[in-house]
């Protein structure tokens, strides 16, 4: 069965290394070519580079955008405790290789160079080394161009790669079983092993862009100056057209004669040729639909890369968690799930897990209160806040406190039922009977008072 390039058998014998097809690595297969730059581009056999659409600065600012941002965070070998909460470990087998991949990048270039070659070419391929205790001590991203995925007759898959010196493949040639490659890959629309940039979807868009880029950029080089037809007031033959022709080019075309006088006899005379103005051909409007479309095919809000206006609002974390979750969160979560599976950590009871608070970058009022309520509401112990602003600790300070007068909701129903609240209404006090008339009076005379008057 044919899927694209691939062809897919399977068979009950063993593999036979000559029965083994990759996808052609030749200029005619899709891949790194757009074979719609424009309308009908493809019927007319024309195609762009995807190197050319990446020229563009819309696309650039949101690939480089992408990859320095997830770049930012560690990558932390992780051990989950039985109340399932993870806390970072170490371990002689995994830990060195997540902080140092390989000899030549650090942390961040390694995954600036994993997240740029999935967005620009739709697949990352990265070759494990091992030493002699069959532990892989190097991770090297290589060059997409120069890897084909192969798949045998039962299935297995293979990558063909070429020869990369960075990498130590010093042959021209290698096949290599795909224990020992990670392969991350990005939209899977034709094959489960063929992964699509999205400048597939937004190669129209920048080359549409480029061109009106470069037609702007010849026309200023021309001194702004219109081309025109050169008219003659009767029939001229063809070698006088080609005589008049090259010496208009040489003389009077390009930025080199801009300015130039020319004087024309024999009843010739020159005649402008209207052009559309930047105003009539909308081209400010063109060039930002352009821009948008990029930014959506990359799920990059607009703002971040300045297309369109800011916000109006000045939620800074807010607009983080759109970004993060609408752009970033599938990239962040196959780079770890592609790094657990290449470097086996499930198997020893550990995870990779991607520290996401370099991104979440709050502003000083805002961090100061969320540590404050997270002291009072029990969440952080008093040094755990201070870690935020990096303080030292202070003694006494990893114990979370609480306020005495507040009480468990158990506490409180103890309570209740202990001294149960009377099941009626209450009675009402009962009031002393009134004196009767004279009574005071009487009483005074008894005591020999005088009266008072009132």
């Amino acid at each position: 069965m044919r899927i694209g390039p691939f062809i897919i058998t399977r068979r009950k014998s063993a593999p036979n290394q000559n029965l083994i097809t990759q996808w052609s690595s030749s200029e005619g297969g899709w891949w790194p070519l757009i074979r719609e730059g424009f309308a009908g581009a493809w019927q007319r056999g024309i195609t762009t580079p995807v190197a050319d659409a990446l020229t563009h600065p819309t696309f650039w600012s949101c690939v480089t955008l992408i990859a320095s941002d997830i770049s930012k965070g560690c990558l932390d070998l992780v051990e989950e405790d039985a109340n399932g909460i993870t806390t970072p470990v170490e371990s002689a087998a995994f830990s060195p290789v997540l902080r140092k991949p390989n000899h030549y990048q650090n942390r961040i270039q390694f995954i600036e160079s994993w997240i740029i070659s999935k967005l620009c070419r739709g697949n990352t391929y990265v070759l494990k080394a091992r030493d002699k205790r069959d532990v892989v001590t190097d991770l090297y991203v290589l060059d997409p161009t120069r890897v084909r995925p192969m798949i045998g007759p039962t299935g297995d898959i293979f990558y063909a790669c070429q020869q990369d010196p960075l990498a130590d493949l010093t042959e021209a040639s290698l096949v290599i079983p795909a224990r020992e490659i990670i392969h991350d890959r990005f939209n899977c629309l034709y094959h489960p092993l063929c992964g699509l940039s999205p400048v597939y979807a937004s190669g129209h868009a920048a080359i549409q862009a480029l061109t009106i880029g470069a037609n702007s950029t010849r026309f200023f080089k021309n001194g702004l100056q219109l081309a025109g037809l050169l008219v003659a007031p009767g029939m001229i033959s063809e070698v006088t057209q080609k005589r008049l022709e090259d010496y208009w080019a040489a003389n009077y075309a390009g930025e080199q004669n801009a300015g130039k006088i020319a004087v024309i006899g024999d009843g010739m005379k020159f005649e402008e040729q209207k052009r559309a103005s930047a105003v009539d051909s909308q081209l400010i409007e063109q060039l930002t639909w352009d821009d948008e479309k990029i930014c959506a095919t990359l799920h990059v809000p607009r703002h971040m890369v300045s297309v369109g206006p800011d916000p109006n609002y000045n939620n800074i974390e807010a607009l983080t968690q759109d970004y993060y979750s609408r752009c970033l969160h599938v990239l962040v979560e196959s780079l770890e799930l592609c790094l657990e599976e290449g470097l086996n950590v499930l198997d020893a009871g550990y995870e990779i897990e991607y520290d996401i608070d370099a991104l979440f970058r709050m502003d000083s009022a805002t961090k100061m209160k969320t540590a404050s309520d997270g002291v009072k509401g029990g969440i952080y112990t008093p040094n755990e806040a201070r870690q935020i602003f990096n303080k030292k600790p202070l003694p006494g300070g990893d114990t979370v406190y609480l306020q005495q007068q507040d009480f468990s909701i158990a506490a409180l129903d103890a309570r209740d039922r202990a001294n149960p609240a009377p099941s009626g209404p209450a009675a009402a006090p009962t009031l002393p009977a009134p004196a009767p008339k004279g009574y005071f009076a009487n009483l005074r005379k008894a005591l020999g008072l005088a009266d008072v008057a009132a």
